[in-house]
């Protein structure tokens, strides 16, 4: 599954770090880059290069919830179900959106576009309901507005994220720029919209 060349990225990672073992978290990512979700092979692979037991690996992949044990779909959609976002509409995002694909937690549609997870707090609380995609903000949801989402990404024309890039891009490409691969698009789009600068301004007038 993994050619000379995939060989030849993972050492890049591997050589940014003085301790090796440190790489192990990139690595995965990158894993899950080729594959959708970090396979058997990838984490037996990354003990080899890292001189580990795979016991090592797997316990790292099964305890971040952003590294999958089986295929996702070419868009992840997690709901925050944490406190505020919940009584935001949280909670009636996920359940419609489960009702609206016919899935369930950590379900797949069958055309395999579009996966769905609950997922904790964001930390985009200001942005409240908030949805994420292959880890990119759709800040201030409403039940139909995330039915939409879903609907543009089944139909390969995914709506943009209100912050980040200019398009969405895919699980896997988003899970390369977590291992480190840089894409060319980190200033694209919005960084920081009005509500999270909002502390600063009043700050700044001395309110």
């Amino acid at each position: 599954m993994f050619s000379d060349q995939d060989l030849a990225v993972m050492d890049s990672i591997i050589k940014r770090y003085p301790r090796s073992r440190s790489a192990i978290m990139p690595l995965l990512h990158y894993v899950q880059s080729k594959a959708g979700y970090v396979t058997n092979e990838g984490i037996e692979l990354i003990a080899k290069l890292l001189t580990l037991e795979t016991a090592e690996v797997s316990a790292v992949a099964t305890f971040y919830t952003q590294y999958k044990r089986k295929p996702v779909g070419e868009y992840h959609v997690g709901v925050c179900t944490n406190t505020l976002c919940a009584v935001m509409g949280g909670d009636a995002i996920f359940a419609g959106l489960k009702n609206h694909l016919g899935i369930e937690n950590d379900g797949v549609t069958a055309d395999g576009k579009v996966s769905l997870e609950h997922i904790e707090c964001n930390a985009a609380c200001d942005y409240a309901p908030v949805v994420m995609a292959n880890w990119e903000f759709y800040d201030n949801q409403s039940v139909e507005s995330a039915k939409d989402l879903v609907d543009s990404m089944r139909q390969g024309n995914p709506i943009p994220p209100t912050r980040g890039p200019k398009s969405l891009p895919t699980w896997k490409e988003n899970s390369a720029v977590l291992a480190g691969i840089n894409d060319g698009r980190a200033n694209e789009g919005v960084q920081a919209g009005e509500p999270t600068l909002l502390g600063l301004k009043l700050a700044k007038e001395g309110k």
